[in-house]
């Protein structure tokens, strides 16, 4: 009864002026990210070009909406983004349970995402690592094994970038600290790295 009374005052709070005032924020926040740091997502996109052009691959994680962030990007680069060219090879560390679950029961949680950097990565390949507060152990524990390694390593972040900062040749740092406007973010740097990769290898 209390959820559904909760769920009825923000029902009632959300109107007109503060589905406006939530969009010129989002705007906002995009506004200042591309003027202050542009030049990150085009160096990431060239980055994962030439992984791909070196016959490498996209590992790419994160928990929660930053999972379904990595699922996006795999999708597109598997699939397609805009044109049709080869299936280029990426693999979101977030879709299998049975792997998820033995792992987490077997050796925590924490290790879900680095066992499977373990399992596919080489030398060379790109591990990306999604996380809004640059705080998850599991996604810090992977990007420490894959520099370690000899990976080349991302982060897409929010708010300074956390520990993710100090563990990623490529940071994508959001300058909020709402993790649905830095996901929002999120979601339009997927697609432009799609797009840096298609136009590069196509162009090639």
């Amino acid at each position: 009864m209390a959820l559904s009374r909760a769920v009825a005052d923000n029902a009632r709070l959300m109107d007109l002026a503060a589905i406006k005032d939530i969009a010129a924020r989002s705007i906002a926040v995009k506004e200042r990210f591309f003027a202050e740091r542009a030049e990150s997502v085009l160096a990431a996109g060239r980055a994962l070009s030439a992984c791909l052009k070196a016959g490498g691959k996209i590992l790419v994680f994160g928990n929660g909406g930053s999972a379904a962030d990595a699922q996006h990007l795999a999708g597109e680069l598997v699939g397609r983004y805009l044109v049709d060219r080869r299936a280029l090879p990426a693999l979101a560390l977030v879709t299998d349970p049975s792997i998820l679950t033995a792992v987490g029961n077997d050796l925590g949680y924490e290790a879900v995402f680095r066992r499977q950097v373990e399992a596919h990565g080489r030398p060379g390949d790109v591990a990306i690592g999604i996380s809004t507060s640059g705080r998850s152990k599991n996604v810090l524990s992977a990007l420490e094994w894959a520099r370690s390694h000899g990976l080349v390593t991302m982060g897409l972040t929010g708010n300074g970038g956390g520990a993710v900062a100090g563990l990623v040749d490529h940071l994508i740092d959001v300058p909020s600290a709402e993790t649905p406007r830095i996901q929002e973010v999120h979601g339009l740097v997927v697609h432009l790295l799609c797009q840096i990769v298609e136009e590069d290898l196509v162009a090639g």
